[in-house]
């Protein structure tokens, strides 16, 4: 019975809630991000390179010429599909650039949460003390 409380308890532990969170939060992100890079970011980079598509890219291995990659894959020839890494790059900039700027958005509202001044000092400053210091030592001295 120990064993189910103490999994009970690492379940509903606060991190494993954020983390489990973030985990569903991460998946929609990324249903988001590939719809930009799809739809919005791929068709763009389409016009500069002449409308080329990416992720009909790909080397033979066998040696032969295929008219697509579709060709290709019914001769069961193998392939290095460049065009899919190139496209997985393109994501993988896109998804880090979003959350590089997710995480200074977060860190200029940390910034400007107001601060609570620190509680003024009880007791003499320091150079009170220095000065009581010097006026004692004057007076024995003296």
């Amino acid at each position: 019975m120990a064993f189910f409380k103490d999994f009970k308890e690492f379940l509903f532990k606060k991190d494993i809630i954020m983390l489990a969170t973030a985990v569903v939060i991460g998946a929609a992100f990324n249903k988001i991000v590939s719809s930009l890079v799809d739809d919005v970011i791929m068709p763009i980079i389409g016009i500069f390179t002449g409308g080329i598509d990416f992720s009909q890219k790909f080397f033979s291995l066998d040696g032969n010429n295929y008219e697509s990659l579709d060709a290709a894959r019914e001769a069961e020839a193998a392939v290095i599909t460049y065009g899919n890494l190139l496209q997985a790059i393109i994501y993988f900039i896109i998804i880090a650039f979003f959350i590089f700027l997710v995480l200074r958005a977060y860190e200029n509202m940390k910034k400007k949460e107001d601060v609570p001044a620190a509680p003024a000092p009880k007791g003499p400053t320091p150079e009170e003390l220095l000065t009581e210091i010097r006026d004692e030592l004057k007076r024995q001295n003296s």
